[in-house]
């Protein structure tokens, strides 16, 4: 499941697990064999931070203890947490070459600025969240399984899609929108036309094709469109409108550029996104940004505003190591340990509702944490598709913009929108020719996670041996841990 744990801080998720639900029953390729693909581990098996501590670093005169054996403790965590971030940034103090000193620009002090603002809340509130991790054995000691075995990243993709735009857009009058891809094979896979055309997964379970020579799997009602922002057309024709809009720009950064590994789009760039032809009314959109204070104004005051989106809350997404550290220093001048949402909704949707005697809309909080453990895979953002639902209607329309992997119920938008659907990217195991019982749409949406949804949740488990498909379970708590966020 998603959602292991929530309070008035934020929530704790599992991403590898919320993966595997959708391809527990796989329609494979071979005599309609059915698979059970799981999301390799090794690729959240994150043992230690990326900056380590030595084993007697100290701070402050304090013999240096890791915050792993705490338990419930809350206060001990959160003293816990500021003496680890303190030796990891001694630590890497140590590890800089001298080199003279000058003056921070100005980017440098907002970001330093920014930091202060939210430093507290990211420090108590994942100490709150992370205690609870530990307690029901989610996060435990864990041993360094040494190097880490990750993908090369490859632009085949992009590349496909640079050339599709030598073919020509569908027209409306002639063809139709929209592939289907069902159990009857009524759409031969070769000859799919990813590029111009929306691709459909109708079925209530996940399928196993044959795309451009590679293996991939789709999550059940899933809906994707591959291709770049100069070809959105088939998108914006799709006849759909979305209650949310979530967006991972490829923002601009010395990183990028130095490793090549994907094509960044310069900011004024991203107001060319058909985005107010996409939304419904009232349509929630969030962004995902960098710890770049310049990008971060730009969505809060040029890019929301041309969409006609009010900004209502910045959430945090806070990386941590699978025994509850974090991944880098909290306060490292170079990587931080987290990365910003800001959330909005489409304008006058409120008078709209109240001229209809709709109930409101639910009140988005701010300052929210979602802590998790992260992919070592670049650019793979945890999905937030469970978070959301609470501050949607019932069985919204969602779209995801510059995906790289795709979503059960969701529609996905991007040149590399199926990167990590490829098969290589999964353990593969057979399982019975029989069909998983039937689920309508709705069903997928509101039983799957059901028990994620449910506030109070209490995650079960013990330090070795954790099944993480069945990590959670619902137990109520007191008042406190409970109340709505």
């Amino acid at each position: 499941m998603s959602i292991l744990f929530r309070n008035t801080k934020g929530w704790l998720l599992d991403q590898c697990s919320y993966i595997n639900e959708s391809y527990q029953h796989c329609l494979g390729l071979e005599q309609r064999q059915y698979l059970k693909c799981c999301f390799k581990k090794h690729y959240f098996d994150i043992a230690k931070p990326h900056i380590s501590l030595k084993p007697d670093a100290t701070a402050g005169g304090a013999t240096a203890r890791s915050p792993r054996v705490v338990e419930n403790n809350t206060k001990e965590v959160v003293s816990e947490l500021h003496l680890e971030d303190e030796q990891m940034r001694n630590t890497t103090n140590k590890k800089k070459r001298k080199r003279k000193h000058k003056e921070l620009n100005q980017g440098e002090i907002d970001s330093l600025v920014h930091h202060e603002k939210v430093r507290r809340i990211i420090l108590e509130g994942t100490a709150l969240i992370v205690a609870e991790g530990r307690s029901c054995g989610f996060f435990c000691q864990t041993e360094n399984v040494g190097k880490l075995h990750i993908p090369i990243e490859d632009g085949r993709l992009a590349d496909l899609c640079d050339m599709a735009k030598q073919l020509p857009l569908v027209d409306n009058s002639q063809q139709k929108l929209v592939q289907v891809i069902g159990d009857d094979d009524e759409c031969p896979m070769e000859q799919l036309d990813l590029f111009t055309r929306i691709t459909e997964n109708p079925l209530n379970h996940a399928r196993e094709v044959l795309l451009m020579g590679e293996r991939y799997v789709l999550p059940p009602h899933c809906n994707f469109l591959l291709s770049d922002i100069s070809r959105m057309q088939p998108l914006e024709n799709y006849g759909k409108r979305f209650e949310a809009i979530v967006l991972d720009p490829p923002w601009e950064n010395k990183s990028v550029k130095r490793s090549n590994r994907y094509s960044f789009l310069p900011s004024s760039q991203l107001k060319r996104l058909p985005v107010p032809l996409l939304t419904a009314p009232g349509c929630l959109v969030a962004t995902w940004v960098t710890n770049r204070q310049k990008h971060l104004r730009f969505v809060r005051e040029e890019l929301y505003p041309h969409w006609g989106v009010e900004v209502l809350a910045e959430w945090l997404w806070v990386k941590v190591t699978r025994s509850g550290e974090f991944v880098f220093p909290l306060d490292s001048p170079h990587k931080k340990p987290y990365e910003m949402l800001v959330l909005g909704r489409v304008c006058g949707k409120t008078e709209q509702k109240v001229s209809s005697s709709e109930a409101p809309e639910p009140v988005l909080p701010d300052h929210r944490l979602i802590v998790s453990v992260p992919s070592v895979l670049h650019s793979h953002k945890p999905s937030i598709a469970e978070v959301l639902k609470e501050y949607l209607g019932p069985d919204p329309a969602c779209l995801e913009l510059f995906a790289r992997n795709l979503q059960p119920g969701w529609t996905s938008w991007g040149n590399e929108v199926i990167k990590f659907q490829r098969l290589s990217y999964f353990d593969v195991e057979p399982v019975s020719c029989l069909p998983p019982p039937p689920l309508t749409p709705p069903d997928l949406h509101s039983s799957v996670h059901s028990e994620a949804r449910q506030p109070g949740l209490k995650c079960k488990g013990s330090a070795t041996g954790l099944d993480r498909s069945q990590v959670c379970t619902p137990r109520r708590v007191n008042e406190q841990s409970s109340a709505k966020v």
